[in-house]
Formats: C-alpha cells, structure tokens, sequence
C-alpha cells in the first residue's frame, strides 16, 4: 500500500511538472510568436508609409511641372514685350506763363515735330510773344537731357509739347457812365518732351 501510495504521489508530481513545462512551453510560444506578428505588421505600415511618401513625391513633382509649364508660356509674352525697347523721353515744363493759351498754341503747333536746332532758329526770330517762354523751355529740355540722361542736346527731337489752360487773373477796368467791365488775363502750362533723333 505504501508503495502505490508513494507511486501515486509521484505520478501526481510528475503531471504537475508536466503541466507547468507545457504551461512554460505555451508562453514562450506566444512570446515568440508575438514578436513575429508584430514584426510582421512593422512591414505593412512601413509599406504604407512609403507608398504614401510616394504619392506626395509625384504630386510635388507634377506641381512644379505645372509651375514651370505656366512659367514658360509666360516667358515668352515677358520677352516679346521687351524687345522693343522705346527711346528715352526728356521732359520739362512751364506752368503759370502769363500768356493767353491760344497764342502759345499757335507757337507750339509750327514747332511740335521739328529737329530742336531748327526750332531754335524759328523761335529765334518769330515775332510773337510766346516764343520766348517756350525757346527758353525746350533749352531746358535739352539741359535736362544733358545732365539727367546723359544725352546730347543739340541732337534731341520734339516728339510732343503741349500747351493747357492755367488759372485766370480776373481784373477790371473803368468805363463810362460808372460801368466797370472785366479784364481776363490768362495763364499757360506748358509742357515739352524731346527725344533722341533716330540715325
């Protein structure tokens, strides 16, 4: 009896070894297998991800595709609207002359066009008083050509001189019988542009 009884007890010792070293066994298994899976999923996102970076890549680089098609059509329109490159224009005004406007007109129309040495020569010996005002304007047209711009004076064109309305000095003068009647005295600005003449 004591025998089966010590048998027993062993059996029983052994069959709780055994259930712990296959308890033991299973928990190493799903230790092992736990990292395998998460390695395994490691992967699927990495895959993910780069698909991803990919996909932004090629949407970055169609952008800047686009950017650089846009800018090449434009480029062309920027260059044809530089090629011709407009000559100089001087500029030089007179406001406030005490000359009527519709005398300097008549001054201004005979001179509008010409080569400025010949302009000289027929505002130098035209009679009419609006000569004066505007000989000594184009002469500094052609000084602001000299100093701001660097150009020759002597060898300037009047491409356009305008002559507009200014302020009127209202005055009056007596008549007979106690009457007074109005004296207007008109003002002009005047305004010169020369530009290089071409060879």
């Amino acid at each position: 009896m004591a025998d089966e009884n010590q048998d027993k007890k062993q059996r029983t010792k052994k069959a709780a070894k055994d259930t712990k070293k296959t308890g033991a066994a299973k928990k190493d298994s799903k230790a092992k297998k736990a990292p395998a899976k998460k390695a395994e999923k490691k992967p699927a996102a990495r895959k993910d991800s780069k698909a991803k970076a990919k996909k932004a890549e090629a949407k970055g680089k169609e952008k800047t595709e686009s950017k650089k098609a846009s800018k090449a059509k434009k480029e062309p329109t920027k260059k044809a609207a530089k090629a011709p490159v407009a000559p100089p224009v001087v500029k030089a005004s007179a406001r406030y002359v005490r000359i009527a406007p519709r005398k300097a007109r008549l001054i201004a129309d005979q001179v509008r066009g010409m080569h400025i040495e010949s302009a000289r020569a027929l505002l130098q010996f035209s009679p009419r008083g609006a000569a004066h005002p505007i000989h000594k304007l184009i002469n500094s047209a052609a000084a602001n050509a000299e100093n701001n711009h660097e150009l020759i004076g002597d060898e300037m064109r009047i491409s356009s001189i305008t002559v507009d309305e200014g302020p009127t000095l209202r005055r009056f003068r007596p008549r007979a019988m106690g009457r007074a009647t109005p004296i207007n005295k008109r003002t002009s600005h005047i305004r010169v542009a020369l530009t290089p003449v071409e060879d």
